[in-house]
């Protein structure tokens, strides 16, 4: 029979609650028969439901990191908790009887295997330098279909411009009742421009206005003025870049930031095609938040991880919209180190998005001759760190923080402020960023069971400047030390 980890499982499911429902099935005797092929690549059960007649449930390893699962029921779920039911009764070494594998199963496997046959055939002939015809008529169309699409993100950006000048003139302060509106109207067109980005940050602006005269607090006005700096920014580069695609002739998609920040969507494959990949990558999780959008109406589970072979800080985002949180994964922490047979980067600088392809990923233990490699990456000189964090922020589209590991020799307290201090007596002020729905971790600082955690160990924060200080400050994320990770962000 198949070893299975919780883990293991949890990663296949589409939510928590899932598991946490097909858990309960299998524990509370769910099952009324269990079955398994001789060769244990097929598993089958047949499950008490809510109807009259049992859910049959099957799961087909003819793959084993990426299994098949199939259901009776209604569920609109991928994998349903039926399915996770069967793979609990795996792990817990449930009594299986022999069968045979169906004869519909044989023949979707056997479908399958000539559908990748054919896939490797073309990667093979692609690879070799074969030449793969393509339907000229269909490469017509679909380039006058991108050259359509980029005109009329230029019609929008223009409408965005006019937007952004009227502010610039009148001043934030001016906004009210009727102007909100316009604008608000204005963030539902830039929709049908292809505009998804843009129209993001219109509705964070109002958001951030209509907050500044509901409370008055100075951070939600100066949020605004850098969302409208940003905003401009990012309308002025965007023409530049569309309009210099349209005189190349060439719409197609590169590698350029402005792609997604115009609202493109990658795929892997095309991260892959542009050379943004990396084989065999291993990477450990420092730190996990979810936090929720209010202008664009979603959760975003964020991970910051470490690349063990550079101490390169990745950051990973799902993106689950409030209407979609049935069907849309929750992601989790994740406290094993992560070994991963494709690794996909977005364009970026520091801290760029990754992903991969979940099925294929294994895990381990975290050892601590990992965590050794990993304190070696960290930053040591404060004012060498503090450098390259302004570097990047000099981009005006970049994210208004950074995220590093960071040596440090001591962390203490002035007064009521923590302090973080490298070894040549250089220091930064610890504090919470005040970023949409962010969580803060200051208050745990308090809270640190050992004292020499204090010292010489290394963090894993979040540098960012602060408005009201008017200097750069560091939010701790994760302390790591010789033998484990606290995390302060989880």
């Amino acid at each position: 029979m198949k070893e299975i980890s919780e883990q293991f499982i949890s990663s296949l499911a589409p939510n928590a609650t899932a598991v946490s429902n097909g858990k309960k099935i299998s524990t509370k005797g769910g099952f009324v028969k269990l079955s398994c092929s001789a060769d244990d690549t097929f598993y089958m059960g047949q499950c008490k439901g809510s109807g009259k007649s049992d859910y049959i449930t099957s799961i087909d390893f003819i793959e084993e990191t990426s299994p098949v699962f199939r259901c009776s029921c209604p569920s609109r779920q991928f994998p349903c908790k039926h399915s996770l039911a069967l793979l609990f009764e795996i792990a817990a070494k449930k009594t299986f009887e022999i069968c045979e594998i169906p004869q519909d199963i044989l023949e979707k496997r056997k479908r399958k295997e000539t559908r990748e046959a054919k896939k490797q055939e073309k990667e093979e002939a692609i690879k070799n330098g074969a030449v793969v015809k393509q339907d000229a008529a269909s490469a017509k169309k679909n380039k006058a279909a991108k050259t359509k699409k980029i005109k009329k993100q230029l019609e929008g950006l223009k409408l965005t411009e006019d937007m952004v000048q009227n502010l610039l003139q009148t001043g934030l302060g001016t906004i009210g009742g009727n102007s909100i509106k316009t604008y608000t109207d204005l963030a539902k067109q830039l929709g049908d421009y292809y505009l998804l980005g843009p129209q993001t940050y219109v509705k964070q602006l109002i958001a951030e206005i209509e907050a500044f005269k509901k409370d008055g607090e100075d951070r939600h006005y100066r949020e605004a003025v850098r969302i409208l700096v940003k905003l401009r920014a990012l309308v002025k580069k965007s023409e530049t870049y569309l309009n210099a695609k349209l005189e190349s002739d060439d719409p197609n998609g590169d590698d350029n930031i402005l792609y997604e920040e115009l609202g493109g969507i990658w795929k892997l494959d095309e991260l892959n095609a542009l050379g943004l990949k990396k084989e065999s990558a291993t990477l450990i999780q420092l730190s996990f938040e979810v936090i929720y959008d209010e202008a664009r109406k979603e959760y975003v589970d964020t991970g910051w991880w470490a690349d063990l072979d550079n101490g390169e800080i990745f950051a990973t985002r799902n993106y689950r919209p409030i209407n979609r949180l049935k069907y849309v994964k929750e992601e989790d922490t994740i406290l094993e180190t992560a070994c991963i047979p494709m690794l996909s980067y977005y364009p970026g600088e520091l801290n760029r998005r990754i992903r991969w392809e979940e099925k294929s990923v294994s895990f381990h233990k975290i050892e601590k001759e990992e965590l050794a490699k990993l304190k070696q990456y960290a930053e040591k000189s404060l004012p060498d760190t503090l450098k390259k964090v302004k570097n990047q922020m000099k981009n005006t589209l970049s994210d208004n923080y950074v995220v590093l590991l960071f040596a440090y020799q001591t962390i203490g307290k002035i007064e009521d402020t923590f302090v973080m201090e490298d070894s040549s007596g250089s220091r930064v002020i610890l504090a919470d960023m005040e970023l949409n729905d962010h969580k803060g971790t200051i208050d745990r600082l308090f809270i640190l069971p050992e004292e020499e955690l204090f010292q010489n160990q290394v963090l894993l924060g979040a540098f960012f400047y602060d408005e009201e200080k008017r200097r750069i400050c560091v939010q701790p994320y994760s302390i790591i030390t010789e033998d484990r990770i606290i995390r302060l962000l989880y």
